[in-house]
């Protein structure tokens, strides 16, 4: 069994490796295409050499973005890193979000006016070559997305996949323009636009959900306050508040307790509640307030008397 400490540094390794083998992917594919579509001239091995650069651009800023986002929490940031990802998944999908436009219209141009394919035998084993290297990319980041739960290589993945379909569609682009009509390619080409642009929506969401600190699922939160009323002190929970920035998952509640219990009691059955939470979620934070189960409105301890003289005058 991993202690936290050593779970934490496996997922590191995890993430940095991820974001070296795709950069590595990118910069191939980049080289490979570039040959191919000098050699072909299809707007479809343009499509996805466009796409690769992008690829590549965003690895860099996921590789950025993973390595401030593994940084510990200092002095002015107390909740972490984490977030450097979302706004990395936010640069991705912008970067493809844009390139799609630009493919879009010189599709767009390439049916207006089509043009004979040249040389389609490098840009067939190019995307052949293509897809067997995005596919091992991609097992070994879902690999990585189970261990970690990583925004930034989540988005990375998600796009990759999409690159899968694209290649196949070039290869089906290149057959057909080659030995029916020339349009097949500007036209596969238009599809695969548009199946960019509702990737980088996908990925967009993603990110702004995790900005905004959107609560984590239904069935995550479910099973937290299963976990929490499975320990035999527990009377019940209010007021849970989750988010996730990162890796990292931020769970705060209020346990209901025994009233008649003692400080010292209530925070010792609060500290094994919270390791029932975190043997189930490694990677959260979690932040318990005890309260009297049955208590609607706390009854204020200590209230201090009202000083007119100091009061403010401002609204």
């Amino acid at each position: 069994m991993l202690t936290n400490a050593e779970m934490t540094a496996k997922q590191s390794r995890l993430m940095r490796l991820a974001t070296y083998a795709s950069a590595t992917v990118a910069l191939i594919l980049i080289i490979a295409k570039l040959i191919a579509w000098m050699w072909s001239d299809s707007i479809t091995i343009l499509a996805t050499l466009i796409d690769s650069c992008l690829d590549a651009a965003a690895s860099l800023i996921t590789l950025y973005a993973v390595h401030h986002a593994l940084q510990p929490a200092d002095k002015e940031h107390r909740f972490g890193h984490g977030k450097a990802e979302a706004l990395a998944g936010m640069g991705q999908s912008m970067f493809i979000g844009g390139s799609a436009m630009f493919l879009l219209l010189e599709s767009i141009n390439r049916l207006l006016h089509p043009k004979v394919l040249q040389v389609i035998d490098i840009g067939i084993v190019v995307m052949v070559i293509s897809i067997v290297l995005t596919s091992a990319l991609i097992a070994f980041q879902t690999h990585v997305v189970k261990q970690t739960g990583s925004t930034a290589i989540k988005a990375d993945s998600v796009h990759y996949k999409t690159d899968l379909l694209v290649n196949a569609a070039v290869i089906a682009a290149l057959l057909l323009a080659a030995y029916g009509w020339p349009g097949f390619d500007p036209i596969f080409a238009i599809v695969i636009a548009f199946y960019i642009l509702h990737s980088a929506w996908e990925i967009a969401t993603t990110a702004i959900d995790e900005l905004m600190d959107k609560e984590l699922s239904v069935e995550e939160r479910s099973q937290i306050k299963e976990v929490v009323l499975t320990h035999a002190s527990a009377k019940g929970l209010h007021d849970l508040r989750t988010r996730r920035a990162g890796t990292t998952s931020f769970i705060q509640f209020h346990l209901e307790l025994d009233g008649g219990l003692t400080l010292h009691q209530a925070h010792v059955i609060a500290d094994e509640v919270e390791a029932m939470v975190k043997a189930q979620w490694t990677d959260a934070e979690v932040i318990i307030h005890e309260d009297p189960h049955g208590l609607e409105e706390p009854t204020p301890v200590f209230a201090p008397a009202a000083n007119h003289e100091n009061e403010s005058k401002e609204p």
